[in-house]
């Protein structure tokens, strides 16, 4: 079933719902987006967004900020992930997309098990962006924006396959690594990239 608003119902509105992209690439930043939904005119055909074609997510990110009461962005760079870890990163981006939106929500549903420390009252929703349409919303939002960035990325530093691989850590951007060597954007507090510097 796709997601619904289930979870929006049992709380205040305007309710929020809150998604990352990019905890697991080798490069570039980590991504989160928080969208709250106008329920009157929701676009048709939101779902996670591993569920969905790029082509799907790209028509379907310009319908949610269109008719959305509130979207916002937050991103962390290579450098702040380095700094802070992953995990800590992830939830600053969190946090910087809540601010993003420009409006105090009444609740803010996220994706997965944990939580930011923040004021807004929150609650989180293990695979959220499978069962919450705002999440939903919000992980097409993150994933779009993070994609985009990475296809910008890869004019800049040819040759690890950032169109296709995003900076995951595919066979060929691997191979890419060991061969051309880490970029400004790959995360070194990450094994297989920290494993090649400390080699050269």
């Amino acid at each position: 079933m796709p997601p619904s608003f289930r979870y929006e119902r049992d709380h205040p509105e305007p309710c929020a719902g809150v998604d990352e992209a990019g905890r697991g690439p080798l490069a570039g930043p980590v991504v989160a987006a928080a969208v709250i939904l106008d329920r009157r005119r929701v676009p048709r055909g939101i779902d996670d967004s591993k569920k969905l074609s790029e082509a799907a997510r790209e028509g379907l990110y310009d319908r949610i900020v269109r008719s959305s009461t509130g979207w916002g962005v937050g991103i962390v760079d290579v450098e702040e992930i380095d700094r802070l870890n992953i995990y800590h990163a992830t939830m600053l981006a969190m946090n910087r997309a809540v601010d993003a939106l420009g409006v105090d929500p009444g609740m803010v549903l996220v994706d997965g098990n944990a939580l930011p420390k923040w004021r807004h009252p929150a609650t989180a929703i293990v695979s959220g962006d499978a069962l919450s349409r705002s999440i939903a919303a919000a992980s097409i939002i993150a994933k779009v924006t993070r994609d985009r960035m990475m296809l910008d990325y890869d004019g800049q530093y040819p040759g690890y396959g950032w169109r296709q691989n995003k900076g995951y850590g595919t066979a060929e951007h691997r191979a890419a690594l060991i061969e051309l060597g880490p970029t400004p954007l790959h995360r070194r507090s990450f094994a297989p990239v920290a494993q090649l510097v400390l080699a050269l």
